[in-house]
């Protein structure tokens, strides 16, 4: 069997050896948290645990390339300013001037760079685990939107223009309330 080189380039942003205490002793297992993109905005990430590394790495991959995702992107870098939050961690990412590159650390470097994001500015809040991270910044990812997005949502056309609304009736004057008043109609003896 042929195997063909992968058109996604994958980072394993971790490896944790964890240990499950049983009454023999220490069963000893490993997960791995790997990020996968084609460096053109499409990335994802995946979890995963085997008895060994290798298979660990191999299961997180593969769910990595499965379940992808497109950053929307303008120039290079993120549209807008925008804030991700998973548990305790929360990551910011912001727009940068051409050639100011990834200014990141941890799994938000991973991810911004295997998505093909040339330029943005991030800073990590609170907890720094890994697979918090990488999930916050996924959650930050899914916030984004373009401008022809946000402007299909208000319905506001690409030149600005408010689209025309169906013209209301007009509403009847409003009656003046004076407290404790008694309204006298006329005609009407008092």
């Amino acid at each position: 069997m042929i195997e063909r080189e992968s058109e996604f380039a994958e980072t394993v942003v971790h490896i944790n050896r964890v240990a499950k205490v049983v009454k023999g002793g220490k069963n000893f297992s490993f997960s791995a948290v790997v990020v996968a993109g084609d460096g053109a905005g499409k990335v994802g990430f995946g979890t995963g645990k085997a008895r060994e590394v290798p298979p660990a790495i191999q299961k997180a991959s593969e769910q990595a390339r499965r379940d992808m995702v497109k950053i929307p992107m303008v120039g290079g870098t993120v549209p807008h300013l925008v804030w991700g939050q998973w548990g305790a961690t929360r990551v910011l990412l912001r727009p940068a001037s051409p050639g100011t590159g990834v200014i990141a650390g941890g799994g938000v470097r991973a991810v911004m760079e295997s998505a093909g994001v040339a330029d943005v500015l991030t800073k990590i809040v609170g907890s720094r685990n890994p697979f918090n991270v990488v999930r916050a910044t996924f959650d930050a990812i899914d916030r984004l939107m373009t401008k022809g997005q946000v402007e299909g949502l208000r319905g506001v056309g690409v030149g600005g223009e408010v689209e025309p609304e169906e013209p209301e009736a007009p509403a009847a004057p409003p009656i003046p309330e004076l407290a404790g008043a008694v309204v006298v109609e006329e005609g009407e003896k008092r």
